[in-house]
């Protein structure tokens, strides 16, 4: 299985330079449209104030969503605390949210942990604009991604003349890059040796030579030689155009557009905690818990206490992604050598799986 952050809610990034080329991901936002659909009122009032402005900031077009329901996240200090304190009454604009560029990477870590998220230009905006999508409000998108247009490349030029255009220069990179993906993914799983990484063979002027169909003095063809399946709400919508430039065939099922939802029912969560107990010293067992190392006169307590701590923290842990009915097992790999026919133990190392199928809502 290969991975990768690339998909119809990827965040559009601007790589500054004279040209202000476009890159997708590998973090995921909100979609503005999306957004706008559950806060109306917040995104097209931000989003009409900072298009009757005549320049346009980095932070513009952006909101922060909190993601918890009632009581917000315990126990935070300093900036981080500082930021959900100004979530308290919901989502805000990005430069309300962060008022200091100190104040940024506390924002970067909330996202990480899932407490909030971002909300800003994606393909799915792009989408909207040009009419491919209408889920959500087209309008916003129309305006966020207008807003996003106005930005300046090298040369002081807008990086875009109109919404449309840019729009089309997203879908095309969310192509590029999932062209990229696959080729990737095809060269390592091909059996022959390339002598080169599957990356680099990926973008090598040939490969590229092949999918333009260069018909010279030289003629070079390159193909996908296996069908791509497409799933997910959004693979209809850009998937086309990746087999067009891949020569391939490409498989859309008839009900992709739930294949990610159902996957989630029918799969399994499946939470790891590991630790180890040592010797310290003859008759001595420490078993390493989260607060520190605790001592014992006797193994296997030692290997009770830690299989006990983690115990609860696998569980815990798989409780909180979601798991009601939990399996739980525990394994070990008790390391001893035998001195004058005695067995002396030198360590144990425990790994607690706590697993089972996520809850489904109801409601």
């Amino acid at each position: 299985m290969r991975t990768t952050g690339l998909g119809g809610d990827s965040e559009v990034h601007l790589i500054e330079g004279l040209d202000a080329d476009l890159r997708l991901g590998p973090r995921r936002l909100v979609p503005v449209a999306l957004a706008a659909r559950d806060w109306p009122g917040l995104v097209h009032d931000a989003l009409d104030s900072w298009l009757s402005q005549d320049t346009t900031g980095d932070h513009d077009g952006r909101f922060v969503l909190p993601m918890w329901r009632g009581t917000p996240p315990e126990g935070l200090q300093g900036r981080e605390g500082v930021v959900v304190e100004r979530l308290l009454d919901g989502p805000v604009r990005l430069a309300d949210a962060v008022r200091t560029r100190l104040e940024m990477p506390a924002l970067t870590r909330l996202v990480a942990r899932g407490q909030v998220m971002v909300a800003g230009v994606t393909p799915s905006d792009a989408s909207h604009v040009l009419g491919r999508l209408d889920s959500w409000d087209a309008e916003a998108a129309r305006k966020a991604v207008t807003l996003f247009a106005r930005r300046r490349n090298g040369r002081g030029d807008r990086i875009a003349d109109g919404p449309e255009a840019l729009a089309e220069r997203i879908i095309d990179q969310l192509t590029a890059q999932t062209v990229d993906c696959l080729l990737e993914s095809a060269f390592a799983e091909d059996g022959r040796d390339w002598a080169e990484a599957p990356e680099a063979l990926a973008r090598h002027p040939l490969t590229v030579a092949g999918l333009d169909r260069h018909s010279g003095v030289i003629r070079i063809s390159a193909s996908l030689g296996v069908p791509v399946i497409g799933l997910g709400a959004s693979a209809p919508s850009y998937y086309g155009a990746v087999g067009d430039r891949l020569g391939a065939r490409m498989i859309l099922p008839e009900h992709a557009g739930v294949a990610n939802a159902i996957g989630a029912v029918v799969g399994q969560i499946a939470m790891h905690a590991e630790g180890i107990v040592t010797s310290p010293g003859p008759g001595l067992f420490a078993a390493h818990l989260a607060d520190g190392p605790h001592r014992f006169n006797d193994r296997d307590k030692a290997l009770a206490a830690l299989e006990a701590a983690l115990t609860a923290e696998a569980t815990d842990r798989a409780r909180r992604a979601g798991v009601e009915e939990l399996r739980v097992t525990c394994t070990r790999e008790m390391s001893e050598i035998a001195v004058e026919g005695q067995s002396m133990f030198i360590e144990a190392r425990l790994r607690v799986t706590a697993q089972g199928r996520p809850r489904i809502a109801t409601g």
